[in-house]
């Protein structure tokens, strides 16, 4: 019984992995189409791709990130 339990539960585990690792693939080209559209659009790809990493940062952490970059470029009259 242990056997044919942990069999079903190995097959579940694998074909939900699989779904989802086609879902990726799907979201991944989604994102790939998303990207192309907005560089049709005259929009610079990898500014906006840093914007999206700013966005996901805490408040917190960003606004110590943006002064320290400041700092800097004070520093290197930049």
């Amino acid at each position: 019984m242990s056997e044919v339990f942990t069999k079903e539960h190995l097959l579940q585990y694998v074909t939900r992995i699989e779904r989802l690792d086609l879902d990726k693939a799907a979201i991944s080209q989604d994102m790939k189409e998303v990207l192309a559209d907005a560089k049709n659009n005259g929009f610079d790809i990898k500014t906006l791709k840093h914007v999206l990493k700013l966005r996901k940062m805490d408040k917190a952490k960003l606004a110590e990130a943006e002064a320290l970059i400041e700092l800097y470029r004070e520093a290197l009259d930049v």
